[in-house]
């Protein structure tokens, strides 16, 4: 069975007042979207209930983060079973940014990965390697070694609720791109992985979707790839041409 295009748009702390979100919201809501792509997007946690409410509803939300436990005295964070309880039903954990800037291990994410597929969540799961990594040819081990902990971590049946961003650090925000021969190569990679450490048939079934620098300019070049089932954009998720990447497939199903 065709796996389903994927485009998540994380738009990471932004925007930054309520005018900037009502823009995006009305190029969202008038745009003619490919029906056959899941489209998710994630805006900062004060926004996530107002754009759930706001949104056509074939476009749905996703938290950028959570925290493993389900309620207690944790300042600052949100559980999984309040994002549940407010009906979101995707969260990303495991950025690059949560690494670097607030120092979470792959066991960390493992254990949040845990905690928000037995609330009933689905995780966007991102990996990937720093420049001096991929410079080292590296990538293919640092990316194991991140998906390792979920490995041990999840069953066979939760991988369904699992999509699998690759992130190359170097290529996040800086304007930089993977080439699509460089973004097939990681993909495929972690697909043999997720063969040989969990099953061919949780390999086979799982979308793994490409991030850093995606723009409607790349996006087709990315997504013509075999073992490309998407994107999650970052920058680009907030400007109109968000449109033009979700609608990447069908751009080139009408050119070929």
């Amino acid at each position: 069975m065709a796996r389903k295009f994927f485009v998540g748009g994380n738009f990471k702390m932004n925007p930054t007042s309520q005018a900037q979100k009502k823009t995006i919201v009305k190029v969202l809501n008038e745009a003619d979207l490919d029906p056959n792509v899941e489209v998710v997007i994630a805006p900062p946690s004060i926004y996530l209930l107002p754009l759930k409410d706001l949104l056509r509803k074939d476009i749905q939300i996703a938290a950028q983060n959570c925290y493993f436990k389900s309620s207690g005295a944790y300042t600052g964070e949100t559980s999984p079973a309040q994002l549940v309880d407010a009906g979101i039903p995707y969260v990303i954990l495991g950025h690059s940014e949560r690494r670097t800037l607030f120092h979470e291990t792959s066991g960390i994410i493992a254990e949040k990965t845990r905690a928000a597929i037995d609330a009933g969540l689905r995780v966007i799961l991102c990996v990937g390697e720093t420049l001096e990594e991929r410079e080292a040819n590296r990538t293919k081990e640092v990316v194991e070694a991140q998906l390792k902990p979920v490995v041990d971590t999840l069953t066979k049946d939760d991988w369904s609720k699992v999509v699998i961003a690759y992130e190359p650090v170097w290529a996040i925000g800086t304007g930089k791109v993977a080439s699509a021969a460089q973004a097939q190569e990681a993909h495929a990679d972690i697909r043999s992985f997720l063969a040989k450490a969990v099953s061919p048939e949780v390999a086979e079934n799982i979308r793994i979707i490409y991030g850093g620098s995606v723009t409607a300019k790349n996006s087709k070049e990315l997504g013509s790839q075999k073992d490309v089932d998407g994107f999650l954009v970052g920058g680009a998720s907030l400007k109109p041409e968000f449109v033009d990447i979700i609608n990447t497939k069908r751009a080139l199903a009408s050119s070929s």
